[in-house]
């Protein structure tokens, strides 16, 4: 009788064990049907909240504590996967012991994937700025866009000569995550939906290796912080730091996360952050062109777009591009690309459909904004 009791007992627990996260992964995958829902009730209400106690728990911490969580879970998989090697050159490998090892690694997903979406992930599911600014996003010509780049180039133009000096200043990265604070802050008058409060702004642990992961900066869902790569030319720095404070107001979508950078940034009285955001924007927008002219087969228009661009660019920002672009190039490896695809299909995942090229959307966002308030 003992016996059939405690057999008894080990099945409920098992089913319970698979029934608790399927039923919560059924539940997260229902509420992203309702973007309404989402909007109103998470990603403006709890999220807000949740976002903020992480941030207050990290915040103070003075190194990135998500990344030293990912080393440990990463060493955690190879512990596991060497355990299970020495098993099997033993000559204890068992179908039941391999079993039970790919049940848990399963459900770990599971509640991995039930944390991301809780912490943050649901906000891929959220109306977001369009629906708060109530833009409207419309297909538009390549015209457009190179009259977005000529006012591009202007702007880029004039925050360049404000900088006297021949060499760019090289402000220290906390003095530019304190500046980046400061035009949420200013920002959020006109916009109090980009509040932003109790910042948690890390130099990331993994900054040697990002010309291999191929990032500048991430946000971790899991402890709220925002990364940054400290080792790139530290005009591009600003905007970074605009970008994964956006992520950190729950912006998922990576061209909303964009756009809201831009609009921070833009609005911000130092001009190095006005320099590093529209140097940005204007790689955006020449890269929009290039797009736009090869699909129209107009090899001619683009080379004389090319040509006009060049002679209305500052020599000083021709010599500041030069200079980022040998940065990055000098950097090139064959790693870098893999794990672009891979991040490509993860943003697929979850609900970008342009993937990677989901960041070149934040011109359809500087068209329709400009189109709504008359300026960039």
């Amino acid at each position: 009788m003992k016996s059939n009791k405690t057999n008894t007992l080990f099945e409920w627990h098992f089913w319970v064990k698979w029934a608790v996260p399927v039923l919560l992964v059924a539940a997260i995958q229902l509420l992203q049907l309702f973007p309404f829902w989402i909007e109103k009730t998470y990603s403006t209400n709890w999220y807000i909240q949740i976002s903020m106690v992480l941030r207050n728990i990290t915040g103070w911490i003075p190194f990135s504590l998500g990344d030293v969580l990912y080393i440990l879970f990463g060493f955690s998989i190879l512990v596991s996967m060497v355990r299970g090697i020495i098993l099997t050159i033993k000559g204890q490998f068992s179908w039941a012991r391999f079993a039970a090892a790919i049940s848990t690694w399963v459900r770990g997903v599971m509640w991995i994937y039930i944390w991301f979406s809780i912490l943050w992930g649901l906000n891929y599911s959220r109306l977001g700025i369009e629906h708060q600014l109530k833009l409207q996003q419309e297909e538009y010509c390549k015209e457009e866009v190179v009259a977005l780049t000529n006012q591009l180039i202007i702007k880029v133009n004039d925050c360049r000569r404000q900088i006297k000096d021949t060499v760019l200043p090289q402000p220290s990265v906390q003095m530019i995550y304190e500046g980046a604070e400061k035009n949420y802050q200013k920002i959020a008058g006109g916009f109090p939906f980009l509040t932003y409060q109790i910042p948690s702004v890390k130099s990331s642990l993994y900054s040697p290796l990002g010309n291999y992961f191929g990032f500048t900066g991430y946000y971790n869902p899991f402890t709220g912080e925002a990364q940054v790569r400290n080792d790139v030319p530290r005009v591009l720095i600003p905007y970074i730091v605009s970008h994964e404070m956006a992520h950190q107001l729950g912006y998922a979508s990576e061209s909303e996360a964009n756009f809201v950078g831009y609009l921070s940034a833009s609005s911000s009285s130092d001009v190095y952050f006005r320099y590093s955001v529209y140097l940005d924007m204007l790689d955006y927008a020449q890269g929009e062109e290039i797009k736009m002219f090869l699909l129209d087969r107009d090899i001619s228009g683009l080379k004389n777009v090319f040509k006009q661009n060049k002679a209305n660019l500052d020599s000083l920002v021709r010599k500041d591009r030069k200079e980022i672009r040998e940065f990055f190039y000098k950097r090139k490896n064959k790693i870098s690309p893999l794990v672009s695809n891979v991040y490509d299909q993860y943003l697929k995942m979850n609900k970008q459909l342009a993937g990677i090229n989901s960041y070149n959307e934040i011109i359809g966002w500087l068209l329709a904004y400009q189109k709504k308030q008359g300026k960039l």
